[in-house]
């Protein structure tokens, strides 16, 4: 199997050294200095599978030096760079196979599709993370028993969709082939967009602040049942209703079910554990606001923005958080 990861920062990097690991060739496209040193050193992996080093891996700075064809393209960058990475990969055109992304958006198949082709495209859905540590190191921060999805986008099973799931599933990575992945992806999204807009609305105020300091607050606890709650409502609108893809990790069918006196209580008993263990977590949203960086908010909130108002679903909570970061994100860089 030959793989490429094209924008592979430390979730990239992490799939593509497991990838590695069972004998695939892996080419990943990444920021030079990242690439210079796994050339020189290998790709180190750490973080909660352990620590790893992998030499067998090719690593070019743009998609023009990968050569041959590939059985399989993962799309890796940030949402907003996906017409600058597809436009300085056109030489990949006709020597892709397979193309699947990583993003947290509910586009990213049309993006795939429009440049290769639909058939030429499947739908995936992970919550597996990395990060980078420095060029040449990437950590596995997050996993779970089965945190990764994938399925054609007509709600088929096929060879190709088998064969992804194996490698993952042969690299530790807890993977299903599903025939509703359409539907794994918009719960996804969903608990994507109510853990990073609570956080922004809830915490950004103070950078030393993480999860589970707001989510052990009644008030806290509060905005995020009601925020939640607004979100699924338009997911269940489109016809899915929640089913926990993600559990542990996802709360959605328990957030949605029950007083609402209950689900407060879940999400303080939740933070509250977070904050014995102490776990310091914050989204990917939260952090970029942190660090200065635009974040991906209309690839996140703006979906169910304006699915809400297409389908006439009152959301004022969501509706305010969308209000609350835009503005923040018009003056971020």
């Amino acid at each position: 199997m030959r793989v490429i990861i094209l924008g592979a920062g430390g979730l990239g990097s992490v799939f593509g050294a497991r990838f590695a690991e069972q004998g695939a060739d892996v080419t990943l496209v990444a920021r030079p200095a990242h690439v210079d040193a796994i050339n020189q050193n290998g790709l180190k992996l750490s973080g909660v599978k352990g620590e790893s080093s992998h030499t067998n891996i090719t690593a070019v700075s743009t998609a023009d030096e990968a050569t041959g064809e590939f059985d399989y393209l993962i799309l890796g960058v940030k949402s907003k760079d996906t017409a600058a990475a597809i436009a300085g990969a056109a030489s990949l055109k006709g020597r892709i196979k397979t193309a699947c992304s990583f993003q947290n958006n509910i586009t990213k198949e049309d993006d795939l599709a429009a440049w290769l082709g639909l058939e030429q495209v499947i739908g995936f859905a992970t919550i597996e993370a990395g990060a980078l540590v420095e060029p040449g190191h990437a950590a596995h921060t997050f996993a779970l028993p089965l945190s990764t999805y994938f399925g054609e986008l007509d709600g088929t099973i096929t060879p190709r969709v088998e064969a992804i799931v194996d490698i993952c599933n042969a690299a530790g990575i807890g993977t299903k082939a599903v025939p509703n992945i359409k539907q794994v992806m918009w719960e996804k999204i969903t608990q994507i967009a109510n853990a990073a807009g609570w956080s922004v609305s809830t915490l950004a105020g103070n950078s030393n602040l993480f999860m589970g300091e707001g989510m052990m607050v009644k008030e806290g606890a509060e905005h995020y049942v009601q925020y939640a709650r607004e979100l699924i409502s338009v997911y269940k609108a489109m016809g899915y209703s929640p089913e926990n893809y993600f559990a542990p990790v996802s709360k959605l069918k328990e957030l949605d079910s029950g007083t609402f006196e209950e689900a407060v209580a879940t999400v303080i008993e939740i933070g509250t554990g977070m904050q014995k263990a102490g776990f310091k977590g914050r989204t990917s949203m939260h952090d970029d606001v942190v660090r200065g960086k635009k974040t991906e908010i209309e690839e996140t909130i703006g979906p169910f923005v304006h699915k809400a108002r297409e389908l006439g679903i009152a959301v004022p909570t969501v509706d305010a958080v969308y209000r609350i970061i835009k503005v923040l994100d018009t003056y971020l860089e």
